[in-house]
């Protein structure tokens, strides 16, 4: 009867144990998490995490991982789960959810496949690793290969003695250096976002909500990605309100409600926006409420509310992902790290990121696969 090898997985996040699912089918397995298994998939996609995406996998990711994606892609992560009973479906912006629009469906079906495979699990974190001819996992469990799946921790990275670029919080609200308090719960939709920095400028298109010191929603996360890849959180984000109309339209529309009897920019904003927003855009235009209707102000209200413009001078911290992480350029195309042989890393410790939508979760599945059967 042929010995089984001894696999440690490091990490109870979507990487590790769907790692520690194909990894089970030939060796034995023990996923080492303090944390409930798949805990943070409770919080993705807002609670009904959204497990990966029907396109957009050659733009969405600060790398090229598509030769990885292309051996576990969205239609095997789709069936995957579909052989553990859960049931799917993808909305118009081509995100996938599980059919209960709950994220604890996920977590359920993958926690009894662990069960079913006998999969051990040892509850407590990884403090100390030594490397030899076999591997030692905190002083007392021996094991022939590992796989780190510990998310974004760069103490276990330390563990390993090996080189990464610095974590940074990564689709994540923005803190901004105008006050945005009284607008705080607003959201504005169907807008333009620029984020404008080292001369790059990038662009998204959906909704913007504001917070109390700053933006959030989906446009400000994907474009905070492009911010955590630098490590510094620094930029100008300009909102386009009205992106369908030109500078020119928008003008002209604003020129002809002058008919409509208003005398002060305050009755004339009426109707437009939100109240709360109309004044935020008077004073960043340089416009009095009580100031009279001329047209070089209603230009100037134009080119305001083409590019209401903002500051960004940090961010919330209350991120989904994080950016950075050891370098694929150190592993195999098995992940299986260049100068240690046995060791693995998948999932967010490996420095790829996406912008939200499911990539991911998507990255984090076919890492996990591709690793787990490799070992």
């Amino acid at each position: 009867m042929e010995t089984k090898n001894k696999i440690a997985i490091i990490g109870g996040g979507a990487s590790g144990v769907v790692a520690g699912i194909f990894a089970a089918k030939n060796n034995d397995v023990t996923i080492f998490s303090e944390k409930p298994l798949g805990k943070k998939l409770l919080v993705t996609g807002n609670g009904r995490c959204n497990l990966t995406n029907m396109g957009g996998f050659s733009t969405a990711y600060n790398i090229d991982v598509i030769s990885y994606l292309s051996r576990f892609n969205n239609l095997d992560t789709i069936e995957f789960f579909n052989s553990l009973g859960l049931e799917v479906y993808h909305d118009s912006e081509g995100r996938v959810y599980p059919l209960s629009n709950s994220a604890q469906s996920v977590v359920d079906v993958l926690n009894t496949k662990i069960q079913k495979l006998g999969i051990k699990v040892e509850k407590q974190d990884v403090f100390d690793v030594k490397i030899g001819k076999k591997i030692l996992i905190n002083n007392n469990f021996e094991f022939d290969k590992v796989i780190v799946a510990s998310g974004s921790e760069a103490s276990v990275l330390d563990l390993f003695n090996v080189e990464y670029k610095k974590f940074s919080p990564s689709l994540v609200a923005l803190v901004t250096k105008q006050n945005t308090k009284r607008l705080s719960g607003i959201r504005l939709s169907d807008v333009k976002v620029t984020l404008k920095v080292n001369g790059k400028e990038y662009v998204e298109y959906g909704e913007v909500l504001f917070k109390d010191k700053g933006l959030s929603g989906i446009c400000i996360f994907n474009l905070s990605s492009y911010l955590a890849r630098r490590g510094e959180y620094n930029g100008k984000i300009e909102i386009d309100m009205l992106p369908k109309q030109t500078i020119n339209e928008t003008t002209k529309m604003l020129t002809n409600r002058t008919c409509l009897g208003y005398k002060t920019f305050g009755e004339f904003m009426q109707g437009l926006f939100n109240t709360e927003v109309n004044k935020f855009v008077l004073w960043q235009s340089g416009i009095e409420e009580n100031d009279n209707l001329t047209q070089d102000k209603i230009l100037l209200l134009a080119k305001t509310i083409k590019g209401l413009t903002f500051d960004v001078v940090d961010n919330y911290g209350n991120n989904q992902v994080k950016s950075g992480g050891i370098s694929l350029d150190d592993l195999t195309q098995n992940l299986e790290h260049k100068k240690m042989l046995g060791v693995y890393f998948v999932g967010e410790i490996c420095d790829v990121d996406g912008l939200c939508g499911g990539y991911n979760l998507q990255w984090a599945f076919a890492s996990g696969k591709i690793a787990g059967e490799s070992v």
